[in-house]
């Protein structure tokens, strides 16, 4: 997050004054049958990315089962901050559901210092004034399944191998590019190229790598949506995948690694499962005493396994 960004964030949460939620109680009693799903993405993300859709479905089936509704929020500027905190803090929903969070985001802070129930998609990355042993998530296995990844690569006999990370302030990308150092620790930085999770932002850190390394054989991508964008441009170079390069990816997401040229190998992640299992993990946090007479939580955060799905582009 930008300096001006950070501190108009900070100033805008300052302002808010937070007091405890009165929804922040065991869930088993709830009052509203609503569920915020808080996602720190823009709108049209959801219309183009398959994963975001794929998680959401997961999430719905399990509050429908629950007799609850999902109540959609997104954050996409600095002052949407105040309007979801605000709605958040008012008593309209039971718990909250948060992913797609950036380093130091204040949205974490903001659901502990409330009070509100809250499970993460994904491992939050907490900045020094918060306590992160606090937060509950449920996350895959992204380090694993990238060193799996890479490894199968060596294992073919690839000796060049890139990475194209996602946005290094989201704990999966991080994660993903410490499972290909894992396999890999003496990598030049020549090799690594930070996108965005998006098509153009995997077509472009393509390029870069291409550019900066002729002799590239491999390229671990940390996301399928990103590793369409470099096969797309693989293919304008004129390199055969995966003669020339081969390709991996991390999703698993049918619509995308079933249909690129050639058929991604990848690494699968349960993304509808991961939704379904924080909302029943949001359910079950009915707040339970400590020895101490503390408030403590039921259930502590999980990670799914993830595995290799070999196909043709490697």
């Amino acid at each position: 997050m930008r300096a001006a960004v950070a501190e108009r964030v900070r100033t805008v949460v300052a302002e808010l004054g937070y007091v405890p939620n009165q929804a922040a109680r065991s869930l088993v009693t709830r009052r509203n049958n609503a569920v915020a799903v808080v996602v720190t993405e823009p709108q049209n993300r959801l219309f183009v990315d398959p994963y975001f859709d794929c998680h959401l479905r997961g999430i719905r089936q399990e509050l429908v089962q629950q007799g609850a509704q999902p109540v959609l929020l997104f954050i996409e500027e600095p002052d949407d901050y105040p309007r979801v905190g605000n709605f958040l803090g008012g008593g309209h929903v039971d718990g909250a559901l948060l992913f797609s969070l950036r380093a130091d985001d204040p949205l974490p802070g903001m659901v502990e210092q409330m009070g509100l129930p809250a499970v993460f998609g994904g491992r939050p990355v907490i900045g020094s004034g918060h306590r992160s042993h606090g937060y509950t998530y449920v996350d895959a296995d992204n380090r694993g399944g990238a060193r799996e990844a890479v490894r199968y690569l060596t294992s073919r006999g690839r000796r060049h191998i890139g990475s194209i990370t996602g946005p290094l302030n989201q704990a999966s990308a991080i994660d993903r590019l410490e499972g290909y150092r894992d396999v890999l620790p003496d990598a030049p930085p020549r090799l690594i190229a930070e996108g965005d999770f998006t098509l153009q932002g995997g077509a472009d850190a393509m390029t870069l790598l291409l550019d900066r390394c002729p002799d590239l054989d491999a390229v671990f991508v940390a996301s399928d949506l990103m590793a369409s964008g470099a096969l797309r441009v693989l293919r304008e170079r004129g390199r055969s995948v995966p003669a020339d390069v081969a390709v991996v990816g991390f999703d698993d997401l049918a619509p995308i690694a079933e249909a690129t040229s050639p058929p991604l190998t990848t690494v699968h992640q349960d993304i509808e499962g991961m939704g379904r299992l924080m909302a029943r993990v949001l359910f079950n946090r009915a707040p339970e005493k400590s020895p101490s007479g503390d408030s403590g939580h039921s259930l502590s955060s999980m990670v799914t396994p993830t595995r290799l799905v070999v196909r043709a582009s490697a």
